[in-house]
């Protein structure tokens, strides 16, 4: 759980982000070092929500810092995106989504409260 922590810890320094606490504390607890974590959302759809180790790679494959700096990328359902947001000092537990092709195009719509309210 050490090396989770520190990774978290290393990827908010690196970026200059802060990661929402409830955020935080699921990827500790729940997601840890699973290759793919599954859950089913409201509308009874799979989502895949990445693990620590692959949050960078996620996030540097669809640009999202470039077109949206203040969001990061957590999971998707096909080319839907699931974000929170990071924006400095105003991180927030709210899940939001967007179809990663219309990133900057388009309004995020909020998913969910939090990461735990996102499931069934």
């Amino acid at each position: 759980m050490n090396k989770i922590i520190e990774y978290i810890n290393k990827i908010e320094f690196d970026m200059s982000i802060k990661f929402p606490p409830v955020y935080k504390r699921f990827l500790i607890e729940e997601i840890k070092d699973s290759e793919t974590y599954e859950i089913t959302n409201k509308k009874h759809e799979t989502l895949y929500l990445y693990n620590y180790s692959d949050l960078i790679e996620r996030n540097e494959t669809y640009d999202i810092q470039q077109v949206e700096p203040d969001y990061f990328l957590i999971g998707q359902d096909g080319d839907l995106g699931y974000f929170i947001y990071v924006g400095s000092a105003k991180e927030s537990d709210t899940i939001f989504s967007i179809d990663l092709g219309a990133l900057g195009a388009m309004e995020f719509s909020k998913e969910a409260d939090d990461i735990y309210l996102l499931s069934v």
